[in-house]
């Protein structure tokens, strides 16, 4: 019988824990039942006035799943890394040490999305969930839109680490190459509620990036390129509703 390897199995179980509280301490609606089933009426109301009354509700739901997104995919990992393995992040995706390595991989699928979101840009369905935190024409972008955007790039941080990072590397000992494809069904699974084609794209991209990740140790192309893609898809978005000008 092989031995056992408890760093895979402890890496797997965080991320199994960390997606399911992800899944549904972000869910509004679940919370709000759990917390009237706790008897925790005060609580209850109070939560349910921040995120549906008030004219930044749109913008307190929005903080509240990013918070709970980036908390997750953070903080139990690291806890693990630091306190439990004792190995520096560093090992994990976090070195910005050959971090541009595969800078091809970057541009080229900037030049293949670019045109994509330039085109899908202009459908409403695009319009209508672009950008998460939508703002009328005349209302200033400063400052719940700008402090959105910076908690939406820190949320592809944690996305890319969590991923890319934690599960990729904390499995490959076992693994091998295969931790890629490991690493990518979770990944794949996460967009389930975004459009089919996006959900298919989620495919490539992690066996791409999770590569790439593999390749040089570090998680910061996939940053850069979900960062990059994103900013892009909020900006034609904000154009093409008349907002920027």
């Amino acid at each position: 019988m092989a031995e056992v390897d408890y760093k895979t199995i402890s890496v797997l179980i965080v991320v199994a824990f960390s997606l399911t509280m992800i899944h549904y301490f972000s869910n509004i609606g679940w919370v709000l039942h759990t917390l009237s089933e706790w008897g925790m009426e005060k609580c209850s109301v109070w939560f349910f006035r921040l995120m549906y009354e008030g004219a930044n509700a749109r913008f307190h739901q929005l903080v509240y799943w990013v918070s709970i997104v980036i908390f997750f995919e953070l903080v139990p990992p690291v806890v693990l890394i630091c306190c439990f393995f004792k190995t520096p992040l560093g090992f994990y995706g976090t070195t910005t040490k050959n971090a541009m390595a595969d800078y091809k991989v970057y541009l080229l699928m900037l030049l293949i999305m670019l045109p994509l979101v330039a085109y899908f840009s202009t459908t409403n369905s695009f319009l209508e969930r672009y950008p998460f935190y939508q703002i009328r024409k005349g209302q200033s972008l400063f400052p719940n839109f700008f402090c959105w955007e910076v908690l939406y790039f820190l949320q592809f941080f944690s996305l890319e680490f969590f991923f890319r990072g934690f599960m990729l590397h904390g499995t490959k000992g076992q693994f091998g190459y295969y931790s890629v494809f490991v690493m990518t069904i979770p990944y794949c699974m996460i967009h389930f509620t975004k459009p089919f084609p996006e959900a298919l794209a989620a495919i490539i991209a992690g066996v791409v990036l999770g590569t790439c990740s593999l390749k040089s140790n570090s998680i910061w192309l996939g940053v850069m390129i979900h960062c990059s893609v994103a900013f892009t898809m909020d900006f034609f978005a904000l154009y093409h509703q008349g907002v920027l000008f």
